[in-house]
């Protein structure tokens, strides 16, 4: 996957928008103001900063020498990902999909709304 599919997969989830609030550099991806998704434009190779449990956090980690501990985000929580070095596609849609599913099951739980788009 490479990062123009990245981003556009994101920005295809509902009610996801896309600011640049660290920077021209950086896309960072939302669901209901909080953040699911985050890459850099000039990162080589490409990687994304993705949401995930902890256990499947580690378990991905062990599978796929492209998953490393989230870099400047919380290493239990966050993954980072490169993107275009090897991990199939479906694979990288996944993990997508999760860390989407987890912040909107967040907003939920806390009595929000992930209809409303990010900040």
């Amino acid at each position: 996957m490479d990062l123009e599919q990245f981003r556009e997969y994101c920005l295809s989830k509902p009610n996801a928008s896309e600011s640049t609030p660290f920077g021209p550099d950086t896309l960072v991806f939302k669901v209901g103001g909080k953040i699911f998704a985050i890459t850099s434009l000039d990162e080589v190779p490409a990687r994304a900063n993705l949401k995930c449990d902890p256990d499947l956090a580690l378990e991905l980690r062990d599978r796929y020498e492209q998953v490393k501990p989230g870099y400047h985000m919380n290493k239990k929580h966050w993954n980072t990902v490169e993107i275009e070095a090897g991990i199939p596609e479906a694979e990288i849609r996944k993990m997508i999909d999760h860390s989407y599913d987890l912040v909107v099951k967040k907003a939920l739980s806390r009595g929000g709304s992930p209809n409303r788009r990010g900040d």
